[in-house]
Formats: structure tokens, C-alpha cells, sequence
């Protein structure tokens, strides 16, 4: 008979025991308390609720941003016989009121569903006739206005407790400061909540931080000495192509992940790279949370993260085995003048604030004092066009505005139009000269946009709009005729997002109203890139003791494996040490391989000589699986 944590946990997963304080969450949580999980990534933060959902009577609701996550958790429950639900996107309303309803009478014991989801009137209608026994809110750091990855509907998540009130909460993460726990358990309303928190220190993953003018050189070199998994961070969807292009032409197999690639695509390029059909990901951050892979050991960031906590996330993705892992930040100096630009310049304060919500105001022809919950259609490249206004700092505007619960808006508009030619130059110009009014666009992308019949493009309809003079709804439609035609591949922005106003049209006032947050929004986000630029800057300290001091964490034990602590090594070392001392003194700490040696402040051509002299006196080996050690 199963009657402990302990057999549930041999029964299903066929371990014997637990993780760092997995029991004693599990423990907390089956004795009804509310619960915050703050554990590293691989720290196996499902369990937490997944074994207390099976040990008792009722439903477990689990909510995450994640729907690939959420399938896949379901898909492994199911296989082990534990009886999951999923309520993902492309549900018609007659199959939700279904899978609501075996929910109820089904004896199901957990229910998946994403924060969105959760605000349906039928989702919460049938939650209060669901036996709720728990709620567990995964990735909890998405509630928190201050931290990284924020969704507005997570903020609605606490008011579910006015129908289940005496169902416990557990909130997990893997990466939070101070502040946003403290964020976590006021908009949770977890009252008297108990934290459990594990040391962020990875000991066996080693971070380490390049400035060079040849990035893609130093990006091969890394990535020549694995032959494991590997995560390359881009910014852009235009750099995972190049990159990868350039990854698979030295013959490391790569593929790409990116907002603008369809589901499909998505899949089945992350099913190539779980599947080791493809050593390397290059990706944008949209390759985020839930990425569980045990194998990867090296995870490269190509440009300056915007936060230390958007970094540690993701080059935790490194070494979740526990095996030796690196993660590498490879960056040159215009890359500093990048991050103001994209980070820092484009912040709202409250004068352009004040200055977009008036013109969407006047936009949609809202009259002072009316206007609250009512619904539009919106266009967000022919707003800015139509106001002159810069679009990445109006966006911001937009996301400020919704954290505040001004307006609420679809996602729909923030997808870029791509375009790839299909047809040769020549009968191009053949097409034109029948369709003589495509003339004028058709150049202008042309002399606009490079390698536009090689690889798939985005385009900037503000910036064709200035160089045609023709307005975006005349270019759309001759995109879309250029599409039909067969000439192009044409992937086009939304043209029927919707904007909601959640409250009367008050304008000064209103924005008045949030100018405390507008100016914290903006301190907190400098305060985060002055992080990230001491972070880098700062060639004394060991990077893991860096990043362990920005969660409130002490440490005085060095890794003695990063960039810092390599250089201080060569400081350090007496006049008469040599290369051959370092490599040997290293190798007598354990095994190293050619990657990791190659991060000794040395030359590259210094340090294979001084390894091909250490094997040739018998000093080191080679061991079967290509790593070093002292004989």
C-alpha cells in the first residue's frame, strides 16, 4: 500500500529518493500550508505538486505560461498511469465544457492550464464545483512587475482564492531577487507563506565572460570544443540564421528557434535538437523557460543580456546532468552602445507616456470621461506611423499602461512581416513590367533589404511606408498580391489585434495616477543594465560568487574555473611558474577538457603546445573520453 511521499515518488519516477528539499516542500504542501519553491533549474520543482496531487482526494490546478511544457508533463504523466488534463489553445467551447466536466466526475488528478485560460467565465465557473486540493502556480516569477518574463494575467490568479479559499498555494521558480518574492507573495496573497530556497551556487557550471572584436571566431572555437548539446542567445531572428548558417558550414550541426517561425517549424526544430539530430540551438529568448535537456554543457550568449536574472536563467540551461558545464557571454564594445540603445533610450517616462495615450485616445475617438471597457480594433504599425512615433519605445508604452491595468492588449500586432523572394531576378523583372503598379514597392524592398531571395526577411512597413509614399494598407495589399502571384512568401502582421481601455478617459489624471510606477519602472531597469555592465566589467571577482551576490547569496568560495579566477591564477603565480605549472595544478583538481583549458589566459597556440609537451613527457593522458588528467 502506497501511504508516503517516498513510494509514490519509487512508484512512478523510480527514484529512491529525494532532491534538496523536495520532501520538505511536499511535506508543507500535503499539511495545507502555502508554499514559495524557490529552486534551481533540474531542481525538480514538479514533483513538488505533482506527488502531493497523487497522495490526495481531489484535483490539483497547475498554471503555467508554458503550453509546450504543459503537454509534455501531461504526456509523461499519462504514460505513467496518472490521469492529467491539459486546456491548451485550439480548444473548441463544446470540448472545454467536456474536459471541464470529466475534471468534476473524472477522478483526474491535475488539471494544466495557462494563466489566460484561467480568466475564461466557464474555466471558473466549473473550478467551484472541482474537489480543488491545490494550486501550484509554475514560473511564479512571471507575477512580478520587477523581475524578468512578467504576464499581466498572472495578476489575476489570486482572485480564484475568493471561491477556493481554503486550498493551499504553492508558487515555484527558479530565479527570483528579494524583490520580486516579496512580489510573488502580495499579488499570490500568500499570507503566511513558508520559503524554501536552495543556494543558486552550480558548482559544476562554470561562467566565464569574453570581450572580443571576432565574436563569431570566438563563438566556433567554443563550440568546436563539445560535442554535446549547446544553446547559442541571439537577439534578433535574423542573427539565428546567419549564425547557424555559419555553425553548419564548419560542420556542427545547428538549427534555429524564433517568435516568427510557425508552431510547426518551432517543433520540429527543437525536436531535431532534443533529439541530437542537431548539436546546436541557435535562439532568441523566445527558446525560454521549460527547456529541459540533460546533456547540454556549453550555453553561449552572442549579445549583453538586459538583466543578470534574464542570464542566469538561461545560461542555467548548462549542465543540468551535474556533469562540468560552461556558460560563455561573448561580447565586443559596440555591443554596450547596443544595449542603451535597445534598453536604456527607449524607456517611457511619463511625458511620452502622457503623450501616447492621448493620441490613442484620439485615435479611436474617445470622448473625456468614457471609454472604459470597450474594444478595438487596432493597427499598431499604422498608429505610429500615423503619430511619428518611435515603435519599440511605443510598445513599451504599452506593455507600462497594461502592467497598470489602463488598457489590455492582444499580442496579435507584435508579430513582424516577413518576406522571401521565390522567383530569380530576371523573371522578377518580367513580372513588373506586366504589373507595373508592384514597381515602386518591389524596388524599394529590393534596395532596402539584402539577401532578400536567400533567406527569410522582416519588414519595417513604417520604413517602406517613408521610402514609397505609398500608405501600409496599399503595401499590404500588394504584398498580398505579390503572394498570390507566387512571386513572394509574404507572412504579414495581424491587421485585427484588438485593444480593450479598462478605464475612462481621463488623460493627465490617469497617467498621474501611475507616475510613481513609471519612474520606479524606469530606475529598476537602468539599476538592471548598470548590473549587467559592472557584471562584465568586474575582472576581480569569481563570476558564480558575482552572480550568487546580485540574489542575496554570500559566498567566498571561488570557482576557480572562470575568467577571473583564471586571470587572478596567472596574477598570482610566481615569476617562475609557467603554463605547464597551470594546466598540471588544474589537472589535479580533476579532469578538463580541451574546451576548458582553452579559457586559460593564454593564447590558443600556447596552450595546445604546452599540452602537446605535457603528453609527450607523460606528465598528463588522455582518457577515452577526450579529457585530460595527470598521469
Amino acid at each position: 500500500m502506497i501511504n508516503s511521499p517516498e513510494d509514490i515518488l519509487k512508484q512512478y519516477w523510480g527514484f529512491s529518493t529525494f532532491k534538496p528539499l523536495q520532501k520538505d516542500i511536499i511535506t508543507t504542501v500535503l499539511a495545507g500550508k502555502d508554499t514559495i519553491a524557490l529552486l534551481p533549474t533540474g531542481g525538480g520543482k514538479s514533483l513538488c505538486y505533482q506527488i502531493p496531487a497523487i497522495m490526495q482526494d481531489g484535483i490539483t490546478i497547475v498554471i503555467s505560461p508554458l503550453i509546450a511544457l504543459i503537454r509534455e508533463q501531461v504526456a509523461i504523466l499519462k504514460e505513467k498511469g496518472i490521469k492529467a488534463l491539459a486546456l491548451t489553445s485550439g480548444i473548441s467551447y463544446s470540448d472545454l465544457d467536456t474536459l471541464l466536466d470529466n475534471c468534476i466526475y473524472g477522478n483526474y488528478k491535475l488539471l494544466y492550464l495557462s494563466p489566460e485560460r484561467l480568466q475564461q467565465p466557464l474555466v471558473r465557473e466549473r473550478m467551484q464545483q472541482m474537489p480543488i486540493n491545490l494550486v501550484a502556480i509554475d514560473e511564479a516569477h512571471c507575477i512580478s512587475q520587477w523581475g524578468h518574463d512578467f504576464r499581466p494575467a498572472y495578476l489575476e490568479i489570486a482572485a480564484i482564492r475568493t471561491f477556493i479559499k481554503d486550498v493551499p498555494f504553492i508558487a515555484l521558480t527558479a530565479t527570483a531577487t528579494s524583490q520580486v518574492l516579496d512580489d510573488i507573495k502580495e499579488q499570490l496573497q500568500l499570507q503566511q507563506s513558508q520559503l524554501f530556497q536552495t543556494s543558486f551556487r552550480r558548482p559544476n557550471l562554470t561562467y566565464s565572460v569574453i570581450q572580443t572584436a571576432d565574436k563569431k571566431q570566438q563563438l566556433l572555437e567554443a563550440l568546436s570544443g563539445t560535442s554535446k548539446s549547446s544553446i547559442v542567445y541571439v537577439r534578433n531572428r535574423k542573427a539565428t540564421k546567419q549564425l547557424s548558417d555559419l555553425i553548419n558550414h564548419r560542420g556542427i550541426t545547428a538549427t534555429t528557434y524564433h517568435g516568427g517561425l510557425t508552431n510547426s517549424e518551432r517543433q520540429k526544430n527543437y525536436e531535431q535538437w532534443r533529439t541530437n539530430q542537431a548539436q546546436t540551438m541557435v535562439c532568441t529568448n523566445a527558446f525560454g523557460m521549460g527547456i529541459d535537456k540533460a546533456d547540454v554543457d556549453l550555453v553561449i550568449h552572442m549579445e549583453i543580456p538586459d538583466s543578470l536574472e534574464n542570464y542566469f536563467q538561461e545560461a542555467g540551461r548548462s549542465g543540468r546532468s551535474g556533469q562540468e558545464a560552461k556558460a560563455l557571454l561573448i561580447y565586443n564594445e559596440n555591443d554596450n552602445i547596443k544595449l542603451k540603445n535597445q534598453f536604456i533610450n527607449v524607456l517611457p517616462d511619463v511625458t511620452i507616456t502622457k503623450r501616447v495615450y492621448k493620441y490613442l485616445n484620439t485615435y479611436f475617438q474617445i470622448a473625456y470621461g468614457e471609454g472604459a471597457q470597450t474594444t478595438h480594433d487596432f493597427n499598431f504599425s499604422a498608429f505610429c506611423a500615423r503619430y511619428e512615433l518611435k515603435m519599440v519605445q511605443t510598445f513599451n508604452v504599452l506593455q507600462l499602461l497594461e502592467r497598470q491595468s489602463i488598457l489590455s492588449i492582444s499580442k496579435e500586432y507584435i508579430k513582424k512581416a516577413t518576406i522571401l523572394f521565390k522567383v530569380s531576378d530576371v523573371n522578377l523583372t518580367y513580372y513588373l513590367i506586366k504589373n507595373p503598379q508592384c514597381d515602386t514597392l518591389v524596388k524599394s524592398i529590393l534596395r532596402t533589404y539584402g539577401g532578400i531571395f536567400e533567406q527569410v526577411t522582416s519588414l519595417n512597413y513604417n520604413q517602406l511606408a517613408t521610402k514609397t509614399s505609398l500608405p501600409i494598407t496599399t503595401i499590404h495589399e500588394q504584398l498580398l498580391q505579390l503572394q498570390k502571384d507566387d512571386i513572394v512568401d509574404y507572412t504579414h502582421q495581424s491587421f485585427d489585434a484588438t485593444l480593450t481601455f479598462l478605464v475612462p478617459r481621463e488623460d493627465d489624471h490617469t497617467i498621474n495616477s501611475i507616475k510613481q510606477h513609471i519612474e520606479l519602472y524606469s530606475e529598476n531597469k537602468k539599476r538592471q543594465i548598470k548590473d549587467v555592465e559592472n557584471y562584465l566589467s568586474n575582472t576581480t571577482v569569481c563570476r558564480s560568487i558575482q552572480l550568487l551576490a546580485y540574489f542575496g547569496e554570500t559566498s567566498e568560495e571561488d570557482c576557480n574555473a572562470c575568467d577571473t579566477c583564471l586571470s587572478q591564477k596567472k596574477h598570482n603565480h610566481s615569476s617562475d611558474s609557467t603554463i605547464h605549472d597551470l594546466i598540471i595544478n588544474l589537472l589535479e583538481e580533476g579532469e578538463r577538457d580541451a574546451q576548458y583549458l582553452q579559457t586559460l589566459p593564454f593564447s590558443k597556440k600556447e596552450i595546445i603546445t604546452a599540452i602537446k609537451l605535457l603528453l609527450d613527457q607523460k606528465r598528463i593522458i588522455v582518457t577515452p573520453t577526450n579529457t585530460y588528467k595527470k598521469a
